[in-house]
């Protein structure tokens, strides 16, 4: 792979620039979970840890390392494309902001929410294109190359699989208010589409390394992303069919759950007083 190789004072006000909307970030989102009475902790504690994650694909030991190493490289994509976007999703910030503004901004944020850009962005296809899509782009184009020779590209790339990472998340599972939620049968067939699709990357890249990548740093890579790819997929799907019990399951009748063949329920005698 190729090496940057900036001045120290070059380097150290990259990461300067870099980490400062992470760190407004985070001050903003605690700000306002501490002016709410009652907001949840786990969430706040999520938001922490998705811009902690985030960062660490941008900045850092690890984005310097993903320059050189392929591994590293698919370490940063994990974060950033999805275990950061799960994170921030789950802290849902859309509620939290709509519980701070006033309401002039509030009606203005939801009209925004409501929009058709918004509707087409949630749509389960587009987010599954705009994230996994893009991932087939990137990897069988010369795109990974200039990713890893150009430090702009690198940080446009990063960017754009961090907010189509959250697209993605939010149209699966929705922790807002979604004025455009999909049903749930269509939304678990595009989650499922989009886990065989990563998978299928994953071992095209295990199989056929990228132009430039050693075998061996190609081959842990791309374990890293099938393997680490399912791990967050399956907190999807736990999520997801925890959405659909909620909303559907509790609802079933008691006469659909069947009682199994040869067992008769059970019968209370009543007794005969002598």
């Amino acid at each position: 792979m190729h090496v940057h190789d900036p001045g120290p004072g070059d380097d150290l006000s990259a990461h300067v620039i870099l980490a400062a909307p992470f760190v407004v970030a985070i001050i903003v989102y605690v700000a306002a979970a501490v002016g709410q009475r009652g907001w949840p902790w786990h969430r706040t504690a999520a938001w922490v840890a998705g811009v902690i994650a985030a960062y660490a694909a941008f900045g850092g030991p690890l984005a310097s390392a993903s320059h050189q190493s392929f591994t590293a490289h698919m370490a940063a994509h994990l974060l950033v494309g999805m275990v950061a976007p799960l994170l921030l999703v789950l802290a849902a910030p859309v509620t939290l902001a709509l519980r701070t503004m006033s309401v002039v901004p509030a009606r203005r944020l939801s009209r925004v929410l409501r929009s058709p850009l918004a509707r087409a962005l949630v749509n389960p296809v587009v987010a599954a294109l705009l994230n996994v899509g893009a991932l087939w782009a990137l990897y069988l184009t010369p795109l990974n190359a200039l990713m890893r020779d150009v430090m702009l590209v690198h940080v446009l790339v990063m960017l754009h699989f961090l907010f189509a990472g959250c697209l993605y998340t939010v149209a699966l599972v929705p922790i807002d208010p979604s004025p455009h939620k999909a049903g749930f049968a269509f939304r678990a067939a595009v989650l499922v589409l989009s886990l065989a699709a990563h998978g299928a990357l994953a071992k095209l890249l295990y199989a056929h390394p990228p132009p430039g990548i050693a075998a061996t740093d190609a081959h842990i890579g791309a374990q890293l992303m099938y393997y680490g790819g399912d791990a967050v997929d399956l907190v999807l799907i736990v999520l997801l069919c925890a959405e659909w019990y909620r909303t559907s399951g509790r609802r079933l009748p008691a006469g659909t759950v069947s009682r199994p063949t040869g067992v008769s329920a059970p019968t209370i005698s009543r007794g005969t007083s002598s």
